[in-house]
């Protein structure tokens, strides 16, 4: 199972919420803490607050926050927010028209589905809050001052 960098990025923007709780945050600061595109983050932004996983403030003073408590947010509710499908083999993909010889009696698609079905249970197991708990060093890295 692989996640795309799309994935990858969202996750790190909802860590960096996590941890800066205490005010807004705007694109360019996340994309320079992490040396990412601000582009790339601009649309996972807008993404996350469709999906209401985040809430962004318009303006001169505006930027991002978590839209709930970060204990509340589950990691595997951010995943599928982000990708697409979970399809491993192309079989798999909605509506793909694969013709595959041995479909009427294959046993891999369906190894395959639970495998991705257990790869989300693990995710669903684990919540933003885990993810940021050792606030102190991942703070220093991200250059963020520490809560009043």
């Amino acid at each position: 199972m692989r996640l795309t960098v799309y994935s990858d990025y969202a996750l790190r923007l909802m860590m960096y919420l996590g941890l800066n709780r205490e005010q807004l945050s705007t694109i360019a600061e996340i994309a320079e803490a992490y040396d990412i595109s601000k582009a790339h983050l601009m649309k996972i932004t807008h993404e996350l607050g469709q999906k209401g996983l985040i809430e962004t403030v318009r303006g001169r003073h505006g930027g991002m926050r978590l839209s709930r408590d970060a204990g509340r947010i589950g990691v595997g509710e951010i995943v599928r927010a982000c990708e697409p499908d979970f399809a491993i083999v192309p079989c798999m993909e909605e509506g793909a028209g694969i013709v595959c010889a041995l479909q009427p009696a294959c046993v891999l698609k369906r190894a395959l589905a639970a495998a991705a079905a257990a790869f989300l249970d693990v995710l669903d197991g684990y919540t933003l809050e885990d993810l940021i708990r050792p606030s102190v060093p991942l703070r220093r890295l991200l250059n963020l001052s520490e809560p009043a």
